[in-house]
């Protein structure tokens, strides 16, 4: 099978297919003086224009992995996140706290998704 590589550099690519698997690196948001419920709108607003460039969507997302730099933004990002998934197509999903690399980043999202 085929590997395809989207927005590369030397240290990752923002998107990897293989086969019919989109694997999405983790996502976070370009403007980090926004709220929790900013950078999260900003993330899934990446999220679905990388799908859009394989071929699906949200729809289609098979598994998401959620890392929250502070515990108590859970309900905030749900809100957000619970209104972006389409009814019926919720996917496998995991949210963890976690430290992120650069302290201004509240919320880190990556999903893998079928074509």
């Amino acid at each position: 099978m085929s590997i395809k590589r989207f927005a590369s550099n030397a240290r990752m690519s923002q998107m990897v297919i293989h086969g019919n698997v989109a694997y999405l690196a983790g996502q976070v948001a370009a403007d980090t003086s926004a709220s929790l419920t900013g950078q999260t709108q900003q993330i899934l607003a990446k999220i679905d224009g990388l799908l859009a460039e394989a071929g699906c969507d949200k729809r289609q997302v098979l598994s998401a992995t959620i890392w929250l730099a502070d515990h108590n933004d859970f309900a905030a990002m749900n809100e957000v996140w619970d209104a972006w998934v389409p009814e019926g197509h919720a996917p496998a999903r995991a949210c963890v706290e976690s430290a992120l690399a650069f302290p201004p980043y509240r919320v880190e999202i990556a999903v893998i998704a079928g074509l």
